[in-house]
């Protein structure tokens, strides 16, 4: 018995069109599976669920954040200012990305633009200047407004504070400390917020309370806003990991360096490169260390000081066996960078370089360096740590700490865990310090800073 092959003439042009259609995509180029600041990139084979989080350029992913929006109860009328920040990048990027966690939680429909409190130029360690900047001073706002309002499309964000409707005028913030709304009974002043889990209904009584003690409309609408700023010093309450580690890993990439200051980061990255082949020519590597020496005037007083911080860099960058002979210094003091260049040379024969010495030769690059402010040029140090193939700075500097903690997303990027505090870390940094009492040492900082 034959069995005939002849097919019917619409499933022959089916099958045509089909392998018509495979070849077109076949040939279209591969798709970005992350194209979407919403993708979901825990799903598929584990080889493709890696992005590295740790690149100060690393794409925002924001479905974490679209989850934690998703399960917040709104109020209309509600706002939040979160202006009220001072010191150095550490300090200010985890002030604006606390006070709007806290604003998720608590409901708030409104947000005003952030601004940033700069330090006065004569006397650094004057950290509460009145003077204030936009977000544009260091941040990339179109990035920041794209990123919320795809992911928390309930927010609305209000450029200034007089572009509120219905604010009163002349404008004043009603001022809240989060952690004062729940009994904390014996906790150290500089504790978490232990009431996280609690302080949507807490703030919620607040609100209700308030109304009726000052005889305001509650619950609040469009027409009668009620507006709030979160009083200084909130930046390390909030336990990131609270959300989860998708949340903890993705919600600091909404605070991306202005494009200016990322592209100049980045050529000082390659100078850097180029600097390390140069130097060490028979590892032909571009590989270098990365050092954040914080002894300025404005650290305090029972940080490890030079001594302590110089000779624990050397000696761990020596420990480590790497074929890496160039470092990078970041630091803010050029007295002490010159005593670092001297050691690092006699006792290691190592060349080290700041920033300054990289750009020299640069023209370009350096008029762009000299164009920016004390604090504007430590976001190039921050975007040539990252990238640095390992690193050292010091506990309990924020911005040390920052360093670290962006860092260590590389290995795991979205599922990262917290980093060891204290030990070997994750391979890639170390952080000289002190590690003995939870207080006075502020390991609190190490759970509530986000990477």
């Amino acid at each position: 018995m034959v069995l005939s092959t002849t097919r019917p003439r619409g499933v022959l042009a089916l099958m045509a069109m089909t392998s018509l259609v495979t070849v077109w995509l076949c040939r279209l180029p591969q798709l970005n599976i992350y194209a979407s600041s919403n993708a979901d990139v825990t799903r598929g084979p584990i080889t493709q669920r890696h992005i590295d989080l740790s690149l100060p350029d690393a794409l925002f992913v924001g479905w974490p954040l679209a989850r934690v929006c998703s399960e917040t109860t709104w109020t209309p009328g509600l706002v939040f200012v979160c202006d009220n920040n001072s010191g150095g990048i550490g300090n200010i990027r985890n002030y604006i990305l606390t006070c709007l966690r806290y604003a998720i939680d608590a409901g708030a429909t409104g947000l005003v633009m952030p601004r940033i409190r700069v330090r006065s130029e004569k006397d650094l360690s004057d950290i509460t200047a009145e003077n204030d900047q936009p977000f544009t001073y260091f941040f990339d706002e179109p990035h920041f407004r794209r990123n919320l309002q795809s992911s928390c499309p309930q927010i609305t964000i209000y450029d200034t504070t007089p572009d509120i409707p219905n604010a009163p005028v002349p404008f004043k913030a009603e001022e809240v400390t989060p952690k004062n709304l729940g009994k904390r009974g014996g906790c150290d002043r500089r504790d978490h917020n232990k009431h996280t889990g609690l302080f949507a209904s807490a703030f919620a009584n607040h609100l209700r309370s308030t109304a009726a003690e000052f005889k305001l409309q509650h619950p609040p609408s469009l027409e009668h806003p009620r507006i709030f700023r979160l009083t200084w010093g909130v930046q390390f309450e909030w336990p990131v990991f609270r959300d989860g580690a998708e949340f903890a890993s993705t919600f600091g990439g909404l605070l991306r360096f202005r494009p200016d200051i990322l592209a100049l980061g980045n050529k000082a990255v390659a100078h850097m490169r180029r600097h390390a082949r140069e130097f060490d020519a028979d590892a032909h590597s571009g590989r270098y260390v990365g050092f954040h020496l914080r002894t300025e005037e404005d650290a305090l007083d029972f940080w490890p000081n030079y001594a302590n911080q110089s000779k624990a860099y050397l000696t761990r960058s020596q420990e480590l066996g790497y074929d890496m002979k160039a470092g990078y210094l970041a630091t803010g003091s050029q007295t002490e960078a010159r005593k670092f260049f001297s050691d690092s040379t006699v006792l290691h024969g190592m060349r080290v370089v700041t920033k300054e010495l990289l750009l020299q030769n640069h023209q370009e690059d350096m008029a762009a360096l000299k164009g920016l402010t004390w604090d504007q040029q430590a976001l190039v140090d921050f975007i040539v740590l990252l990238n640095s193939d390992y690193f050292l700075g010091v506990s309990p500097s924020s911005f040390s700490m920052n360093v670290a903690l962006k860092r260590h997303l590389q290995a795991e990027g979205l599922h990262t865990r917290p980093w060891r505090i204290g030990g070997d870390g994750d391979g890639r940094s170390w952080l000289v310090g002190k590690y003995e009492q939870f207080w006075e040492d502020w390991l609190f900082m190490y759970e509530a800073m986000w990477p």
